[in-house]
């Protein structure tokens, strides 16, 4: 269910928002969905500084020739344990490796360890997006590729179970 939206007024200087109508504009969309964009956004970098429940994408180019760099990331994913959830290594050229690290876990712990990867020797470029209220825990929605996950602990299943003939 759709929550209610809330209709209030905004008053900003004429250039101000000629430009931002210029970005709506570019995206295709409107001003309110664009001010509801900003907003989430303000809301999560806000968020990020509380240990709250959040996922990650840490994204790094690094020099593989760079030695003991390829132990040091796979040390820091092992430790790191469940929280990573996926890996995507990417050859670019003879010495650049692209790499992608999807984690999961409490933001501050997420910024710590993004933090302690990208300053390693080696790695040339790099950034982490942490974005809260999606969390470690699951959700409760089918996917369109079809798989569900497990029914949360606390509440019944309500799904259907197959009889065997």
């Amino acid at each position: 269910m759709a929550e209610r939206l809330v209709r209030f007024g905004v008053a900003m200087e004429q250039s101000l928002l000629e430009e931002f109508d210029e970005l709506v504009d570019a995206r295709g969309g409107t001003r309110s969905e664009a001010l509801r964009d900003l907003a989430r956004a303000a809301v999560v970098r806000a968020k990020v500084g509380r240990p709250v429940p959040a996922v990650a994408a840490l994204t790094l180019v690094y020099d593989h020739h760079v030695r003991d760099l390829t132990e040091k990331l796979n040390a820091v994913q092992h430790e790191l344990g469940d929280e990573v959830r996926s890996t995507m290594h990417v050859h670019l050229d003879h010495h650049h490796c692209l790499e992608v690290i999807v984690m999961n876990g409490r933001s501050d712990r997420l910024r710590i360890v993004a933090a302690r990867i990208l300053a390693m020797r080696g790695v040339k470029h790099g950034g982490v997006e942490i974005i809260t209220d999606v969390g470690p825990e699951r959700h409760a929605h089918a996917h369109a590729q079809g798989h569900e996950h497990p029914p949360e602990p606390s509440k019944p299943s309500t799904r259907k179970r197959r009889r065997s003939t």
